[in-house]
């Protein structure tokens, strides 16, 4: 008996230590996984507070944008800018006009450099005739020349460079509505040639047109602008074309075209008249297509002289046709024609190459000046870059010259070859020879001759 309880104790004391060690290793245990699960319990918290701080993120750009779309909704339609660019201004360029109206703005400046000679007189220093073709200027012995050649003279000027102003407008229902404006400085010399050369700005186009009406100034519905062949000079074909720009009310619808136009009377030998009591009528039917275009018009007026100076009281009634287009014959060339015929029509030729009629002093009537114009034109493309024309005009006049008296003009004609380089978009360079002769009613001609460049950027 008292062996086991010492048995006991021995077997106590043996195995207490390893008791000790076991629960010493197993707090170590876990110890560990207990700053485990603290590490991972951490990283989760770090976590949820990065996911929640991203939707936080999220929810206020959503809101930001929202109250973008609704400030846009809320404002006026502005055109689409392409990506990485911005608009040139926030509110519109017109704050007075219709929200959604555009506007624009367009011109070229053009320097002209001119060599002039005269076979049978001299241009006046100041003549108009010195800086583009004017075929009524051309001097002949005896009606305004003196008979002797003049030496070559040397112009050079901008006053041909212009802008224009426009705003257009379609409304919801679909009508639309505009209005143009356009100027050069082909005005009066508000200086001199010592050292300014300064020149008054000149109104060329300003109308407004709605839906298919046009009033203001503009091209004569009688003329047609798109036959116009390319020249270095300001028209180019002046001797034989229908150049005008006045006052109208025009209607328009498809093709056709009519027009109440100012009237204004000139007189072989005198100042206009300006007494008509009717507008103008012009009438107007085009085509156009991939071959071109093609236009023929008609042209009525009244003739009228009312000068109480002289006494002269009369009217008389006047009228033309016309027809003419740019017939497209390839890809490189194209033929520009027109041909025009009437009586009492002579202003609305080449920039008033004679006057519409005479007056009759013993039978105080008016004797309307017969009229045959025309021109051809054919332009060739060597290259996109590079381009030339070759352009023949002439008019001849029906006059009474027991009426007229034998120094009025009876023909005018020119011939002109040019070419054209564009280096680059918006800029020409030209270069034109021109030759020109004047004939008047007795049969004596005066003739001209000129070599002209000119630079041009348009925008």
């Amino acid at each position: 008996m008292t062996r086991r309880p010492l048995a006991a104790a021995l077997f106590v004391a043996l195995l207490a230590p390893g008791m000790a060690f076991a629960g010493t290793a197993k707090e170590k245990a876990l110890e560990a996984r207990v700053a485990e699960l603290e590490r991972q319990v951490q990283l989760l918290l770090s976590t949820q507070q990065q996911q929640q701080g991203a939707i936080a993120q999220a929810q206020g750009e959503v809101q930001q944008v929202r109250a973008e779309q609704a400030a846009a909704a809320a404002a006026p339609a502005t055109p689409a800018v392409p990506a990485g660019k911005q608009p040139i201004q926030v509110t519109s360029i017109t704050p007075g006009a219709t929200p959604g109206t555009t506007f624009k703005f367009g011109g070229f400046i053009k320097a002209d450099f001119l060599a002039t000679r005269t076979g049978d007189g001299q241009l006046a220093d100041d003549a108009t005739g010195r800086a583009l073709y004017l075929p009524g200027q051309t001097p002949v012995h005896g009606a305004g020349g003196s008979g002797k050649a003049s030496g070559v003279d040397y112009n050079a000027h901008a006053k041909f460079s212009r802008f224009n102003l426009g705003v257009d407008h379609v409304a919801g229902n679909g009508d639309k509505a505009g209005a143009m404006v356009e100027m050069d400085f082909f005005g009066n010399a508000l200086g001199n040639q010592t050292a300014t050369n300064t020149y008054g700005v000149t109104l060329r186009h300003a109308y407004m047109y709605w839906n298919n009406w046009l009033a203001g100034q503009t091209w004569s519905n009688f003329m047609d602008v798109a036959s116009i062949p390319e020249a270095v000079d300001f028209v180019g074909p002046t001797d034989g074309v229908i150049f005008v720009r006045q006052a109208q009310v025009r209607y328009t619808k498809g093709g056709f075209s009519a027009s109440l136009e100012n009237p204004e009377t000139t007189l072989v030998g005198a100042a206009s008249s300006d007494r008509g009591a009717l507008p103008d009528l012009t009438v107007r039917y085009g085509w156009k297509g991939d071959w071109g275009t093609f236009g023929v018009a008609g042209l009525l007026r009244q003739l009228k002289v009312d000068n109480q100076a002289t006494g002269a009281h009369a009217t008389a009634t006047g009228g033309g046709l016309t027809l003419g287009g740019k017939w497209a014959m390839g890809d490189s060339d194209s033929l520009h024609y027109q041909l025009t015929g009437g009586q009492g029509i002579a202003r609305y030729i080449g920039l008033g190459i004679t006057g519409d009629s005479a007056w009759d002093a013993v039978r105080d009537e008016l004797d309307p000046t017969g009229v045959i114009a025309g021109y051809v034109g054919w332009r060739h493309a060597f290259t996109p870059k590079l381009r030339t024309n070759l352009i023949y005009a002439r008019s001849d006049y029906d006059n009474d010259a027991s009426i007229t008296g034998p120094l009025v003009t009876k023909s005018v004609q020119s011939i002109r070859g040019n070419v054209f380089y564009t280096p680059m978009p918006k800029v020409d360079i030209g270069a034109e020879l021109m030759y020109g002769v004047r004939e008047i009613e007795d049969g004596r001609k005066g003739d001209i001759s000129r070599v002209q460049f000119t630079t041009k950027y348009s925008f």
